[in-house]
């Protein structure tokens, strides 16, 4: 199996080792569109693997923060205290560059620049640019999605 993430459309699909679709989810990537740069809060593109798994079991709208859950369950009434909270929620699929000098080590490497696939508060639109350089789901898909793949994942970002 691979992911395969077409920033223009903001779609990701889970592709089976025959090439066929397995499954396809509405996404939001970078506000500020593709790039690897550290601190250019863009998603970065080329070939990745997902080098860790987070949240496994963990309760849906399970907030983290540096990966780790807080404590917290995300609710309108959470993100009103914290309206400047960039929500990480429910699982974490963090990526790594396979692209050295591209997307891998020095100054744009992924896996250090804490790129993730993640749920989201279901009020975060779904279908536009709008994070800041992570790759949003659904909740509900990206719990779907943790249970489908395995680390190593190989996972294409394309534009």
């Amino acid at each position: 199996m691979r992911l395969r993430i077409d920033i223009p459309a903001q779609a990701l699909e889970l592709i089976g080792d025959d090439g066929a679709t397995i499954r396809r989810y509405t996404v939001s990537t970078a506000k500020n569109g593709p790039g690897e740069q550290r601190g250019s809060l863009r998603t970065p593109r080329g070939r990745h693997i997902i080098r860790a798994k987070v949240g496994a079991n963990q309760p849906e709208n399970t907030v983290f923060v540096r990966r780790r859950p807080t404590g917290e369950i995300w609710s309108p009434e959470l993100a009103a205290q914290n309206p400047e909270r960039d929500w990480i929620l429910t699982r974490i699929l963090w990526l790594s560059g396979c692209e050295p000098g591209f997307n891998r080590l020095g100054d744009v490497d992924t896996m250090r620049r804490y790129v993730y696939l993640h749920g989201s508060p279901d009020t975060v639109p779904m279908g536009e640019p709008g994070s800041i350089g992570c790759i949003r789901m659904r909740n509900a898909d990206i719990v779907e999605l943790y249970d489908l793949v395995a680390p190593h994942t190989p996972v294409d970002i394309c534009e």
